[in-house]
């Protein structure tokens, strides 16, 4: 890819910028071979269920041991991936700005995997559990037994994510708004812009005066209020950027 694809602007922004917010989505792991489960064929439906219905509030109180089986197969198929490109250089980015923020609507914990730190983890990760009744959450190591009960109260542990028919967790996307509210910069890096409320952080940056850049192989629903949109893969545009 051709460095002009980045406009001036963009540059000197991004040269200047002191706070600057990065939203991902599913399309930036999905270059790591990460399966979003939302494409159809056979990553759409485990078992005969479909990807909502076992990855569903519902089904935790319905049968939790399906609801790990499914889990446990998505971290198996993670074990062998890697963070590409663009994960190293969004972990490069927490170096050059006094205010770096990287929200990830992702649960794959690629991003940590790069280097990355303080990572608001909108959906949670499928690298934790988290207990039913205290919330205790602990983390679940490679290669290793994972717990089923909660060592404090002995409830049973879950996987740590927001599931169809669940909030968000607690004060996560708050943190992320205010950040939003508040950067010079805001990318929006291989996501749908179809999932609220996660999409809606663009649009409260755009709001508040950021200039807001979209990194993604085709347009979406928040092209139209992008000041700029760069259409590619987010492991060859986001180097191009240019500051070292």
């Amino acid at each position: 890819m051709q460095t002009d694809v980045i406009s001036a602007e963009l540059r000197n922004r991004f040269e200047h910028a002191r706070r600057v917010l990065v939203l991902t989505g599913a399309g930036i792991s999905a270059e790591s071979g990460v399966p979003t489960f939302r494409g159809g064929g056979n990553s759409a439906v485990w078992k005969g269920m479909p990807f909502d219905v076992i990855s569903s509030a519902r089904m935790v109180e319905r049968d939790l041991p399906a609801v790990w089986e499914w889990f446990d197969y998505r971290r198996s198929l993670l074990q062998s991936l890697h963070p590409n490109p663009a994960h190293y250089e969004l972990a490069r980015w927490a170096d050059l700005f006094s205010e770096f923020t990287l929200v990830t609507q992702n649960v794959d914990g690629l991003h940590q995997a790069a280097g990355s730190r303080d990572v608001i983890e909108l959906h949670g990760s499928v690298w934790r559990a988290r207990c039913v009744s205290c919330r205790t959450s602990y983390e679940i190591v490679p290669d290793k037994q994972r717990l089923d009960d909660c060592h404090g109260c002995g409830a049973w542990l879950r996987p740590d994510v927001v599931l169809f028919g669940e909030m968000l967790p607690p004060g996560a996307f708050e943190v992320a708004a205010q950040r939003a509210a508040k950067c010079q910069l805001c990318f929006v890096v291989g996501t749908s812009a179809l999932v609220y409320p996660a999409a809606s952080l663009p649009e409260i940056a755009k709001a508040a005066g950021a200039y807001v850049c979209e990194v993604n192989p085709e347009r979406t629903p928040l092209s139209t209020i992008c000041d700029e949109v760069l259409t590619g893969k987010a492991g060859e545009v986001l180097p191009l950027t240019g500051k070292s």
